[in-house]
């Protein structure tokens, strides 16, 4: 697709300005293209997923949409904290992996390594990717998935010089590893890839390796889709059948400038055609197919028609997202795409000129739209914007793309944390009345029990209203420590936080409880303490006494009622502030170990690991991410440049006593609420 010369330098698929001038890739590209393996000619769909931890919502979307992944390791750096995350990323979608060791030309002409010594690195390399996928595959893939030299699902080579080999590739075409290392020797590394190009041996390897959709879905669907497998479009959609139900799952929206919103997705059952009126099962309407695309980098290619197992894009689906399911009639949807990291920083935002505020917030739906990590709320009221991103670079390029691509002005504040709220013990009873007196509403509440928060942060129990009877997810509960009966009174789980209604003998309990779990999850978005949101609560609806006439329970009443019952109990249930904390690995060469440190005692972190290996030591440490804004230059002016940190895990802990009212305030302040004295 592009020419020898150029291969290697291009960024064809980095194509966005910021990506050129930054040398990373921010957002994942799409390429449709054909290769020929022993006469035979195999379609490859690939999706360039970005590498640094910041755009690592790109890379669980991308996940939804593949069967295989190949993972890249440095041949220098060894395996990265950000190759776990995305590791477990991929597993977590059943996505095969398979391993390509870059960058090999640096232990040949920089650390001068004897060949022994470079086999040595490469078993490490492999050794620690087995041992990943042992701990991160699902049961039945852990020893199936395990990659080896001798069967040809490891290669090794150099990207930029374009050359790459595989023990099947040695094999036929008889290029020894000396071979190698005398081209370097001599100079003459051009013709490496020549003998032994890059893309065939890696496409090769793919091939041969990663499974096709037909096989990837039989055990890829039961994991992503919670419908009927008897009923003809779980059929078609185990077997991948071109001939069955559509089926399509939006991973990436763009908005272009002239074709206006491009949903980018996997088809994985049926076949889609230019013009035909498809359904959005979570809008729920029915909108016509403009146009259909296939991807090569930056330009797309219009086609007729598309069949299952392809990955390509739809125009004139209007106000889709990402995750949305599309069928010809409504199917049960798939399973929501659930990110690894939750968004820590916030800036707010706004337009430097009155008059563009209207443009402006367009542009952050359409921001919203096509990267779902960035989460914006509008305050139509105060008119306050937030952006919430995963860290500060991702807010920076976010801000960029606002000024440079969107045409938009913008002045923004320094950055700010969300925290959560939680409960610490368990409450009285506590009552909500509705505004007219004639309706009552009766809560516990008390801190969910870790194995549940856990469960439901591992992805282990699904996230939404539990409606069904669904006998394996209440086996599922009842294994977590809950009584059988409990187990069927969950009503719904949402985000981390969990609503059951023991409530007994309720007559006209089924008109009102949809309306009781709004009013839970506008609490659970927004807490008592600071209206931030809250995390690890369990809520109880104990009981309830309703009016005999509908008109007298609608939403206006039903809602504050439930809000301030479910907010009465969390106040006399020890309610705290939780703040964001960040795992990082920090890698410096060991004399600056006292200068970290410091560094780390001075933002309130803790110091939980430090080994060291042939001068350079990682430190593992947790730091607040209140504490951490500027980091990377403190970082760098520490260690004269020499430092370099990697997020490895974040979750969020209790905020220190003294200064929980401080931060109260200080939010209360922010959001224009009252200052309780």
């Amino acid at each position: 697709m592009i020419s020898e010369e150029l291969a290697g330098q291009q960024l064809v698929l980095d194509f966005h300005e910021d990506e050129q001038a930054r040398g990373i890739t921010i957002d994942a590209a799409n390429v449709n293209m054909v290769h020929n393996l022993d006469g035979e000619d195999y379609l490859i769909n690939l999706i360039d997923t970005p590498g640094h931890v910041d755009f690592g919502g790109d890379v669980t979307r991308a996940m939804r949409a593949v069967d295989g992944a190949i993972v890249l390791v440095d041949a220098v750096e060894g395996i990265m904290p950000q190759t776990e995350t995305v590791f477990r990323q991929a597993l977590r979608e059943r996505v095969k992996p398979v391993l390509f060791i870059n960058k090999v030309d640096r232990l040949i002409r920089e650390l001068k390594l004897t060949p022994e010594q470079m086999q040595q690195r490469f078993v490490t390399v492999i050794e620690n990717i087995n041992r990943l996928i042992e701990a991160l595959a699902p049961d039945e893939f852990k020893t199936q998935w395990q990659v080896s030299v001798q069967d040809g699902s490891v290669s090794f080579g150099s990207a930029i010089h374009k050359w790459a080999l595989s023990f099947p590739y040695m094999q036929r075409s008889k290029i020894t590893f000396k071979e190698v290392i005398d081209a370097y020797m001599e100079d003459k590394h051009s013709d490496l890839a020549k003998k032994a190009p890059l893309h065939k041996v890696v496409l090769n390897m793919v091939i041969k390796h990663h499974p096709n959709p037909v096989q990837a879905q039989k055990y890829r669907i039961p994991r992503i889709w919670h419908g009927d497998f008897e009923s003809e479009v779980g059929k078609s959609l185990l077997s991948c059948d071109s001939k069955g139900e559509l089926a399509f799952v939006v991973t990436k929206i763009v908005v272009d400038r002239h074709a206006g919103e491009i949903a980018a997705g996997r088809l994985f059952s049926g076949k889609i055609k230019q013009g035909e009126e498809i359904y959005l099962n979570g809008a729920k309407r029915r909108v016509r197919v403009q146009q259909l695309n296939i991807y090569r980098g930056a330009a797309r290619v219009q086609i007729d028609e598309a069949v299952a197992g392809n990955i390509i894009g739809i125009v004139g689906l209007k106000d889709t997202f990402a995750g949305e399911t599309i069928s010809e009639n409504p199917i049960e949807s798939f399973e929501a795409i659930k990110h690894i990291f939750e968004p820590v920083v916030t800036k707010a935002i706004e337009a430097k000129r009155p008059s563009d505020l209207p443009k402006l917030i367009e542009v952050l739906r359409q921001v919203n739209k096509e990267d779902p990590t960035i989460i914006i709320e509008i305050n139509e009221e105060t008119g306050e914007h937030l952006m919430h991103g995963m860290g500060e670079l991702h807010l920076e390029v976010i801000e960029n793309r606002i000024k440079t691509e969107k045409g938009v002005e913008i002045v923004t504040s320094p950055p700010l944390v969300v925290y959560r709220e939680t409960v610490t013990k368990k409450s009285p009873e506590a009552e909500g009345k509705t505004p007219n007196k004639h309706n009552l509403f009766f809560f516990i509440v008390e801190p969910l029990p870790d194995s549940f928060y856990d469960a439901i942060k591992k992805n282990e129990l699904p996230e939404g209203r539990l409606k069904k009877k669904d006998q394996n997810l209440w086996s599922r509960f009842i294994a977590l420590g809950m009584d059988a009966k409990e187990a069927r009174q969950v009503f719904e789980i949402y985000k981390g936080n969990m609503m059951i209604d023991n409530s007994r003998g309720v007559v006209q309990i089924n008109e009102v409880i949809d309306l009781i779990g709004d009013g839970f999850e506008q609490v659970i978005n927004a807490g008592p303490l600071a209206r931030e949101p809250c995390d690890k609560v369990l809520v109880r609806i104990t009981d309830m006494k309703l009016h005999e006439d509908a008109i007298h329970r609608g939403p206006a009443q039903v809602y504050p009622a439930v809000r301030e019952g479910i907010r009465a109990a969390m106040a006399s249930a020890g309610t705290v502030i939780l703040e964001p904390l960040q795992t990082l690995q920090i890698d410096a060469p060991e004399q600056y170990l006292g200068e970290l440190s410091k560094i780390i005692q001075n933002k309130r972190g803790q110091l939980l690991d430090v080994a060291s290996e042939g001068g350079v030591m990682s430190v593992k440490c947790k730091l607040p991410v209140a504490e951490m804004f500027g980091f990377t230059s403190d970082l760098r002016s520490a260690t004269a440049g020499r430092g370099s940190h990697f997020l490895v895990d974040q979750g969020f802990e209790r905020l220190p006593k003294e200064l929980q009212e401080k931060v109260i305030r200080k939010i209360r302040e922010r959001k224009g609420l009252k200052i309780e004295e």
